[in-house]
């Protein structure tokens, strides 16, 4: 049989061993069709070290959703598992259950429903719920966590960039540091969360977008390695893009070379009708070089040109380099908003890898499973009360406060309403004592943050663009109040439970350690 790399790395088989080993347990138990359900979320926010995000933004959804469109088990997969041994030599995966995924092995039975894609997340509430047979509900936890806690990483580090850089052009550069072929993700993950424009070229077509970039210092170093200079370069380049000219200048030195060749360059350009695009700068103190960048070109009559900045940028250097900026400009007469203006930013590294965070560390729990026609609660129990998840089919709300505001998400039980409610207790979801009372005076909307998105083995709706998911995340994170925006110790948003969620919740705790005492 011919091996297909792709078929076997992204397809069906994009899933963890014991995945599987559970699954042919659950068939040989005659539990294989049994409906579960089960939740994903995550338990923290991103924590950088010396900053902290106070949200997330959901991302990786449509990605996840393309993915179960395609992914089944075919004979060549069936191959390969027919071929697995265990120590002894014995097959590891019976004939029975191959043939069972033959049939049933993709996700025609599955229902899934989701928090939408830019839209902001929290802590406990779940981006992710998934009913249908536990077999292939189970089969599907590994590629929906890599996935979905993957973007939303990534789309929150953007969102926090994009916070810092407010209007600014935002660029993504980061594909050759990305972590393989991650980098597609993350590049669309980036989009969603704020960033204009990425450099990945096969991303941005695919999401109808031009991709952006500029050259590298390898352009310059090859002309000089010819005998030629940094000026001939820059003028080979524009003369090939005189419309689009954007040339780096930090190769050989910033203020003393690249800027004055640059100069050159616009004057010549602007004297043939064009208008140069500007500058970058990939090194050195970037915002006192942005003063004097900024001060050279205004004094040559380019005061509308750009100044781009790259070089392991994140959210805290860049409202570092627009804070040193507003000290400085002064001392050299310069207007510092005006400068701060006309930057854009190109981040790299630290975005596409979410520097300070390597994972969201979001988790796949059964919460139910359905007998007889009614869902029975399923709870992990755990020594750390913090670990010990949130039972029973259920859904989430977000409540918004008189003024507007989002000022809980609450999780209950599936068949709650908690809009004909006339009060609202809000109770912590880990310290039972603690709760709130919101008197309905002080709703403006109740909203159920949920859709079904995958029913009958296919999308409930069509893919939203990414203008739609960006304009989710707009609307979110102007819901929100500011304190929860703060780069640095966030004010913590409340995530609440329902009187009975919670009751369940401790009912089962109770009946588990009557059980350990009997």
């Amino acid at each position: 049989m011919k091996q297909d790399l792709n078929n076997l790395t992204q397809g069906i088989l994009f899933t963890d061993m014991y995945q599987l080993t559970m699954a042919q347990l659950y068939f040989k138990a005659g539990l294989h069709e049994q409906r579960a359900h089960f939740d994903h979320f995550f338990r923290h926010y991103p924590d950088y070290g010396s900053h902290q995000a106070g949200y997330c933004i959901s991302a990786g959804l449509e990605w996840l959703l393309d993915w179960m469109e395609e992914a089944h088990f075919d004979d060549e997969t069936l191959h390969y598992l027919a071929q697995e041994k265990d120590p002894k030599g014995n097959k590891v995966f019976q004939d029975d259950f191959l043939d069972y995924l033959r049939r049933e092995g993709n996700f025609k039975k599955i229902t899934v429903k989701a928090v939408a894609e830019g839209r902001v997340v929290h802590p406990q509430v779940p981006l992710t719920m998934v009913e249908g047979p536990l077999a292939m509900a189970q089969i599907l936890e590994t590629p929906l966590l890599n996935i979905i806690n993957f973007q939303t990483l990534i789309a929150t580090k953007s969102s926090r960039i994009r916070h810092s850089c407010g209007s600014r052009l935002l660029m993504e550069f980061g594909l050759r540091r990305a972590h393989g072929m991650g980098g597609n993700q993350g590049a669309r993950a980036a989009l969603i969360g704020g960033c204009d424009y990425t450099s990945n070229v096969g991303l941005s077509y695919a999401l109808g977008l031009p991709p952006k970039g500029t050259h590298s210092h390898a352009m310059v170093q090859t002309w000089m390695a010819m005998g030629k200079t940094e000026l001939e370069a820059f003028q080979a380049y524009a003369e090939l893009y005189p419309d689009n000219c954007l040339l780096l200048v930090d190769t050989i030195d910033s203020l003393n070379s690249g800027v004055p060749n640059a100069i050159k360059v616009f004057k010549d350009l602007q004297a043939k009708g064009y208008r140069p695009i500007g500058v970058r700068i990939d090194s050195g103190d970037l915002a006192y070089l942005s003063v004097q960048v900024a001060k050279m070109l205004d004094e040559a009559g380019f005061p509308n040109t750009c100044i781009v900045l790259s070089n392991d940028l994140d959210e805290i250097t860049i409202a570092q380099i627009d804070e040193q900026i507003r000290d400085e400009a002064t001392r050299f007469n310069m207007d510092p908003e005006k400068i701060i203006k006309r930057l854009t930013y190109g981040v790299g590294t630290r975005l596409i890898t979410s520097d300070g965070q390597s994972a969201l560390g979001g988790v796949y729990k059964l919460v139910a499973l359905e007998r007889d026609g009614k869902w029975v609660p399923a709870m992990k129990f755990s020594n750390s009360i913090s670990k010990m998840i949130n039972p029973a089919h259920k859904t989430a709300w977000r409540i918004y406060d008189e003024r507007g505001l989002a000022t809980a998400d609450l999780i209950g039980l599936a068949d709650e309403h908690p809009e004909e409610n006339e009060e609202l207790v809000l109770h912590h979801p880990i310290e039972k004592d603690v709760y709130r009372v919101l008197p309905k005076a002080k709703i403006s909307r109740i909203e159920n943050i949920l859709e079904t998105v995958w029913q009958d083995g296919r999308r409930t709706r069509p893919a939203p663009s990414l203008e739609e998911m960006r304009a989710n995340r707009q609307r979110d994170l102007a819901s929100l109040d500011p304190g929860v925006l703060r780069m640095r110790n966030p004010h913590i948003y409340h995530v609440s439970l329902t009187d009975k969620l919670l009751k369940t919740k401790l009912d089962l705790i109770d009946k588990f350690r009557k059980g350990l005492n009997s």
